[in-house]
């Protein structure tokens, strides 16, 4: 099992749903975290349950003043900056009919923002010699019908893991990607009506586990791979997609018996 312990983490969008199950996993292994969202009531909340290792700080991630107090905020608060986990984003996107504004809104909040922190970071994790984890998704190695800024930014946000990788390594920091599959998230309980057994049925052709994931399964991998335990990880791309990304055009259901069927 991954050790935290006495690391210092900061995780955006840490009060819901992925995020949480970040943030309740790091305290559990050891962590002191530090849990940037926008929407205080659940930050506080969740920072209360967790207790004395939990720190809440209300963050506008698009606001570089924000962020400055983010960081200031996590040295005063426990002294040191050895995690990054860049989980933010946002999921607005009308596909080809998205306007530029929601383009920009949602590259500048996935992207730029993840960029942005990463680098005001930087002297932090230099001197711990920490790491960063950026939350992707299989949505920027697949184009999704009907979906064009979410993918795209988590295209991009593959591509800044593997610059950033390259451009701190000097610096002794590493940085990795998650790719995530189908979770059971806000976005999935909102469309489903919180129904999660159809959640599962749907997700069975898209994935090889026939179910969405829980949040607590992407936490355990990012423990993982913030641990020490994951040393000689930089600049990779890690699937925790339940096999979609292993799969072909012909998914898992073999073509020859439906060619023979009449």
């Amino acid at each position: 099992m991954a050790d935290l312990s006495n690391k210092v983490a900061i995780i955006t969008g840490g009060a819901a749903s992925i995020g949480a199950a970040i943030s309740e996993k790091f305290v559990a292994l050891g962590a002191k975290v530090v849990i940037a969202a926008r929407t205080r009531e659940k930050g506080e909340a969740i920072a209360r349950r967790l207790g004395v290792n939990a720190h809440f700080v209300e963050t506008d991630i698009t606001d570089d003043d924000a962020l400055d107090k983010l960081i200031a905020e996590a040295i005063s608060q426990f002294g040191s900056l050895d995690i990054l986990v860049n989980n933010a984003c946002s999921y607005g996107d009308d596909g080809a009919r998205s306007d530029r504004a929601t383009w920009l809104s949602t590259l500048n909040t996935n992207v730029i923002s993840a960029a942005i922190l990463g680098e005001k970071a930087r002297p932090h994790l230099k001197k711990t010699r920490g790491n960063i984890v950026n939350i992707g998704s299989i949505s920027g190695i697949a184009p999704h019908i009907q979906r064009w800024t979410y993918p795209v930014s988590k295209a991009a946000m593959l591509h800044l893991t593997k610059t950033q990788a390259v451009e701190y390594a000097d610096d002794g920091i590493r940085v990795n990607l998650l790719r995530l599959g189908h979770i059971w998230s806000d976005p999935f309980d909102g469309l489903t009506g919180g129904n999660r057994a159809h959640a599962d049925k749907v997700s069975i052709p898209y994935n090889l586990m026939g179910r969405v994931a829980d949040a607590e399964e992407v936490a355990n991998v990012a423990a993982f791979v913030a641990s020490d335990e994951a040393s000689y990880m930089t600049g990779g791309e890690v699937p925790v997609d339940g096999g979609y990304s292993a799969m072909g055009p012909e998914q898992h259901f073999p073509l020859m018996p439906l060619l023979q069927s009449r």
